[in-house]
């Protein structure tokens, strides 16, 4: 009998592996946790359309009877909500999260889906804001989303990343990682945290200047993972960057037009 520490995720399935739940539990098992999860949407790219993407959603109560099943058998107090997809998921998510107190919930703030039409996404955006965010106990905004979350009009350099930051903590978030990536100029690839006082810089020598996928949902799977741990949210983020680094380092090249994070690479230096 062994009692590892768990974490659940709710998100959308990405078939080439390189994105969303699969990434979610290569990385929560790369670092030692327990991953339970829960389909929200089904995306594949389509190789005869330029890689599209195709969106395929899952019917919320069959979403809810997932989190039900999932709630039952394990004591869980960690989650993280990946994309979601539309808004009758974000409702049925948003109910199912409070049937019970939870420690940690890490959102990754998916707001647009390519297979989507412009309305649906919006229609998506605005439910999650009002039903998903309120909940939340740590955000993941990239820099467009960051851009978004804060009604910011640019970011530009970190310290408009760190204003952003800021500006969404104020909607009652515990912690924001706002993530520069390769977005923010400079040799070194800076996100900062927010913890409700001060803003936290954590950095590291860019990788090249290419995006690579499933770098923001390695990030956001690691620091629920680290979470799930008890460890704290700085040093939570630390090893989170430390294996979407080492991920960017090995990178996995497919026939796709980008290359994906290893979540392996950090067991393989």
């Amino acid at each position: 009998m062994t009692t590892p520490a768990k974490a659940y995720v709710v998100a959308g399935s990405e078939s080439t592996g390189g994105a969303g739940f699969q990434v979610d539990i290569k990385t929560f098992q790369q670092l030692g946790v327990y991953g339970i999860g829960t389909l929200t949407c089904i995306v594949n790219f389509d190789p005869n359309n330029g890689w599209n993407h195709r969106f395929h959603p899952i019917d919320p109560a069959l979403v809810a009877e997932q989190m039900e099943s999932a709630m039952a058998c394990h004591a869980l107090d960690t989650v993280k909500i990946g994309m979601l997809g539309t808004p009758g998921v974000i409702e049925a998510v948003s109910a199912s999260l409070k049937q019970q107190e939870w420690k940690n919930i890490v959102v990754d703030p998916v707001l647009i889906c390519k297979g989507q039409e412009p309305g649906a996404a919006l229609d998506t955006d605005n439910a999650l804001r009002e039903h998903i965010l309120p909940l939340a106990t740590v955000v993941t905004p990239n820099v467009f989303e960051s851009q978004v979350l804060s009604g910011m009009d640019t970011i530009t350099c970190v310290d408009d990343l760190a204003e952003a930051a800021k500006r969404i903590g104020e909607h009652g978030v515990n912690y924001v990682v706002a993530k520069g990536g390769v977005e923010i100029p400079g040799n070194d690839a800076v996100d900062v945290i927010w913890d409700g006082t001060q803003i936290i810089e954590t950095r590291r020598p860019k990788v090249g200047n290419e995006r690579v996928s499933g770098a923001g949902c390695t990030l956001a799977a690691a620091i629920t993972a680290e979470l799930a741990k008890g460890n704290d949210i700085v040093s939570a983020v630390e090893t989170a960057r430390d294996v979407v680094s080492q991920g960017i380092v090995k990178r996995v090249e497919g026939a796709t037009p980008f290359d994906t994070v290893w979540q392996g690479a950090i067991a393989s230096k």
